[in-house]
């Protein structure tokens, strides 16, 4: 986000159902359903890699109403559980018990609540589990459950993003994109927002969760919270404002949304000028549940301070690996800076910044830094935004094979980038923007781990109508999504 300029911007699944096998690496999702005549139970497996693999469990209550529960299974092919969200998780040998939280505890006759984990498996098998029992009640009952839904767009202007499943392919040297209309714009209502930007997604229990920025008509920046299932109906969810929150007012902006899964926790992260922020929401359904401001720093690091020049500290973004949480961030003056704590401590005792890459032409590698861990591949990628010679805004990549390792250029110049005009089709539609700017990339999950394919790759974006501006305060923004078009898969 360039304050400069005004600006505050930013597996194959193999699933089994009861004892149907299937090898790994396959491409089908696939689910298995249990029922009684208390409770239904439905068990997809949405994500698989070498070693791993994340499933959901849908649970229906059809009996008498319930004030907590306990979910129990077993495994039959070694399948150990490594961490879960929305219950408390034991395992005992084959047997696995799953524990109702505070929140999702009640139940009422035709109640619902969904559960996940992640899991480790010896990629051979992974078979679904053939029974469950709710409270000590086998599941007999009649429901059945379906591979994770696909929204439907209602036109070709509004294509689905779909997390996808674990690659067969890698990224690609080059990149084609088509890219939707117009998705998301600002709301009408008392806050007077002309721009909404920035926009990090997530999609969780089939509904589309989406953080932005806004920009008012007197320039002052925020936030909103979005949700729908069906991109469709992006243009008229209603947002709630931060200022609405324990968030508040104030120069907050550029969110980052990601689930950290040991404490069960959604993390939104978001610049503040001097200093990074944070807030934290049990439940992401629930945009009132976020928490007051807390920091990562003291003040603004002086590493920072010393390199930034007539630049600002802006686009915030923290990925985690299995022992590690980084925390990166720009100056709009050609450094990426990045810090760390253990994943154990996460958000607290974040370490002082380093650089962790620079360019001597700050337009070459300007802002709006993301992080993502390429599934299936031993590597990561690393988009930044640019600036072109004629002033349009443009991503362009580079990959490394550890988060914290040095980055080899993949996509990154006017001539080969990785999303820019010069590579995005609009089909039989014009071109409603020139400009592709900070945003971020459709995941293969959720949690901390910012897992993406690299197969069909989604974008959504902040782009702006063509036209000229008084400032960039008066720009604009509204957010589409750009589609891969040569994906190696």
């Amino acid at each position: 986000m360039n304050l400069s300029r005004f600006r505050t911007g930013r597996l194959a699944v193999c699933a089994t159902v009861a004892a149907v096998a299937c090898g790994a690496w396959t491409a089908d999702a696939v689910s298995s359903s249990a029922a009684s005549a208390g409770c239904s139970v439905g068990y997809t497996v949405s994500s698989q890699w070498t070693g791993g693999f994340t499933a959901s469990v849908a649970i229906t209550n059809l009996g008498s109403a319930v004030n907590s529960w306990t979910l129990t299974w077993n495994f039959t092919a070694g399948q150990q559980v490594t961490q879960g969200w929305n219950a408390t998780y034991s395992q005992s040998g084959t047997q696995v018990t799953a524990v109702s939280e505070s929140y999702n505890g009640a139940l009422g006759t035709g109640g619902s609540t969904t559960i996940g984990f992640n899991g480790s498996w010896n990629n051979s098998a992974n078979p679904a589990p053939s029974s469950f029992a709710l409270n000590g009640v086998t599941c007999t009952g009649g429901t059945t459950s379906s591979p994770t839904p696909t929204p439907t767009p209602t036109s070709t202007s509004t294509p689905t993003p779909t997390p996808t499943p674990t690659p067969t392919g890698s990224l690609p040297s080059s990149f084609t994109w088509t890219s939707s209309g117009v998705l998301i714009s600002p709301h009408s209502d008392s806050h007077n927002i002309i721009a909404v930007k920035d926009p990090s997604v997530v999609n969780y229990n089939g509904e589309w969760y989406v953080a932005a920025s806004t920009v008012n008509s007197s320039g002052a920046y925020g936030m909103e919270f979005l949700s729908f299932s069906n991109w469709s109906q992006a243009a008229s969810a209603v947002p709630v404002y931060a200022d609405q929150t324990a968030i508040g007012g104030g120069y907050k902006t550029a969110p980052q949304l990601f689930y950290v899964a040991p404490q069960k926790l959604w993390y939104v992260i978001y610049q503040m000028g001097s200093n990074i922020g944070y807030s934290t929401n049990p439940n992401v359904a629930n945009p009132s549940g976020w928490s007051a401001t807390q920091t990562f720093y003291s003040g603004m690091p002086s590493i920072i301070s010393q390199n930034i020049g007539s630049g600002f500290w802006v686009d915030s973004w923290v990925i985690c690996d299995s022992a590690n949480c980084y925390l990166f961030s720009m100056d709009d003056n050609g450094h990426l800076y990045r810090s760390q704590t253990s994943l154990s401590s996460f958000p607290n005792g974040m370490s002082q910044p380093v650089i962790a890459a620079s360019n001597s032409t700050p337009s070459n590698f300007f802002e709006a830094d993301n992080v993502y861990k390429v599934a299936g591949q031993n590597e990561y990628l690393l988009i930044v935004e640019a600036i072109n010679s004629a002033g349009h805004r443009y991503f362009t990549s580079y990959t490394s094979n550890a988060i914290n390792g040095s980055w080899t250029p993949l996509a990154n110049t006017q001539g080969n980038p990785f999303i820019a005009a010069s590579n995005v089709t609009f089909g039989s539609g014009a071109a409603w923007t020139q400009d592709f700017s900070s945003g971020e990339m459709i995941r293969s999950g959720y949690d901390q781990t910012l897992t993406i394919s690299p197969c069909n790759i989604q974008y959504l974006f902040q782009g702006d109508a063509p036209g000229s501006y008084p400032n960039y305060n008066a720009i604009p923004w509204r957010i589409g999504l750009v589609t891969q078009a040569n994906s190696t898969c």
